[in-house]
């Protein structure tokens, strides 16, 4: 046998990673789309086949190892947690500890903070909000929005709690519940919650529809991941025109 030797090649800008639920179908295809060309590293966290309290509360005990699964030798800029309502029953703080104690990285987002700050940035202050999922469940985000200075008086939902069948609700279903939902409202913009929920490509349409900025799960986060990172994005909507 020969045994070379072999210098090693300097890394370049910290890779960003992204903690999925196992039953979330949607949300690596599309950060995908919006962080192009970006080195992104995913790791799967076990999640219930039905979205309840309890099972978005179980999963604060598997996020840790989800991000020890990531590669150990990086230092990433930035770990996402792609849950929305799960960031809301278990706290945006309680995730970036999690996720620290897993992995090593400058920066944590998660949906519900990273509303949050594509709201301060476009000067929202009342969004109407369509989820798939049931009241119980909505209803803990919204707490959660209106403590950060963000309310939501109009709320919609397809009153889903089973996965396997949000992220098959239909394109125009969303863009024609969406829009119901929208009409006569005293709002600022549009949230579609659900990082599962096919919403990517309803946001353009919708936006012309309504007149009004339009927000999902996946587009703040991808947003907001970049924005934390240093690194280009580009997606959908008034969030991600030039400034």
């Amino acid at each position: 046998m020969t045994v070379f030797s072999y210098e090693l090649a300097p890394d370049g800008a910290a890779p960003l990673g992204l903690i999925v639920l196992q039953t979330d179908e949607t949300i690596e295809r599309d950060m995908q789309r919006m962080l192009a060309g970006v080195a992104l590293y995913v790791s799967r966290v076990p999640s219930g086949a039905e979205v309840t309290s309890d099972t978005l509360q179980q999963m604060a005990g598997q996020i840790t190892h989800a991000a020890d699964l990531l590669p150990q030798a990086q230092d990433f800029g930035v770990i996402g947690y792609g849950c929305t309502s799960g960031t809301a029953q278990i706290g945006p703080g309680q995730i970036a500890q999690l996720v620290n104690e897993g992995a090593k990285t400058s920066h944590v987002s998660e949906p519900v903070s990273a509303l949050q700050a594509a709201c301060a940035h476009l000067g929202i202050k009342r969004l109407a909000f369509l989820s798939p999922y049931i009241e119980e469940v909505s209803g803990k985000l919204r707490d959660v929005l209106a403590a950060g200075g963000v309310q939501t008086p109009v709320f919609g939902s397809f009153a889903e709690a089973q996965e396997a069948k949000v992220v098959r609700i239909s394109g125009p279903s969303i863009i024609a519940a969406a829009t119901a939902l929208c009409k006569d409202a005293d709002v600022d913009a549009l949230f579609l919650s659900c990082t599962n929920l096919r919403t990517l490509d309803a946001i353009d349409p919708l936006e012309q529809a309504i007149g009004l900025p339009v927000l999902s799960s996946n587009q703040v986060l991808a947003w907001h991941m970049a924005r934390l990172g240093g690194v280009a994005a580009q997606g959908p909507g008034q969030l991600f025109a030039p400034t």
